[in-house]
């Protein structure tokens, strides 16, 4: 049904909750996966939680936010499995949430760094990796439709993802390979948590309290419905969607 028997995908973030629930769907479906992270230990647990190790599986330990680091995890992928067709540009970090005038600039760069120079070097380092039917999908978030207090790296950073996923959308269009977001409400997981620890002192009461309050489904997601979203984005059942943001959030970016 979803076409991706022979196909790699690669997946960047690929030890945290996100990235490993999406690479154990599109390997369920055919793909062969190649896994970066800067983790090593979370890479293992990763490898072992698909099963692996095994022949359709990769480890690659990279920074995603340096070119270095992107045309390492993209030469070590196409050497193993010979090109490229589902680029997932997963990976991410949150910063810190605080008032205007206590931001850390540190802080700011190094989640768009991630983000944004991570996402589009995973692109630019991907492309000439990948043939017509090729997709492209970024994790953004709800974080990228609205705004919260204090939280200024993370939620520019993704904003900031939406405009590049559209460039890249106009221009690849042409030779068949298709670029889209997925954009996640809170999430069940250990990154999220951090979130809300956060955010809850920069406003005062509970963090995932306030987050269910505001998602209209009153829960957060969990990593699997996100999973089953990029296998749709991935996967040739979206073969005319492009440059859309397909949010998972429970409703809470309406």
């Amino acid at each position: 049904m979803f076409g991706l028997d022979g196909k790699t995908a690669l997946v960047t973030g690929g030890a945290g909750s996100i990235g490993l629930e999406s690479a154990r769907l599109l390997r369920a479906h055919g793909a062969r996966i190649a896994l970066v992270d800067r983790d090593a230990a979370g890479l293992a647990r990763a490898e072992a939680a698909l099963g692996g190790p095994a022949g359709d599986i990769l480890t690659v330990e990279a920074d995603v936010a340096t070119p270095e680091g992107a045309a390492h995890y993209v030469a070590a992928t196409v050497a193993r499995f010979g090109g490229i067709d589902i680029l997932f540009s997963n990976a991410g970090n949150f910063g810190v949430a605080a008032p205007i005038e206590e931001y850390p600039l540190e802080a700011f760069d190094a989640v768009l760094a991630v983000h944004v120079r991570g996402a589009f070097l995973a692109a630019q380092h991907a492309v000439p990796h990948m043939k017509r039917g090729g997709s492209i999908v970024i994790t953004s978030s709800v974080a990228g439709l609205r705004g919260d207090p204090g939280v200024y790296g993370y939620i520019t950073a993704k904003h900031a993802q939406t405009g590049l996923m559209r460039v890249l959308a106009k221009e690849l269009a042409p030779r068949g390979i298709r670029v889209n977001t997925v954009n996640p409400g809170p999430v069940d997981n250990g990154f999220q948590k951090a979130v809300e620890d956060d955010l809850g002192q920069v406003i005062g009461r509970d963090g995932t309290e306030f987050f269910n309050d505001i998602i209209p489904m009153g829960r957060h997601a969990r990593p699997e419905e996100v999973a089953r979203s990029v296998l749709y984005l991935a996967s040739d059942q979206s073969s005319f969607t492009t440059g859309a943001i397909l949010s998972v959030d429970g409703g809470m970016s309406v």
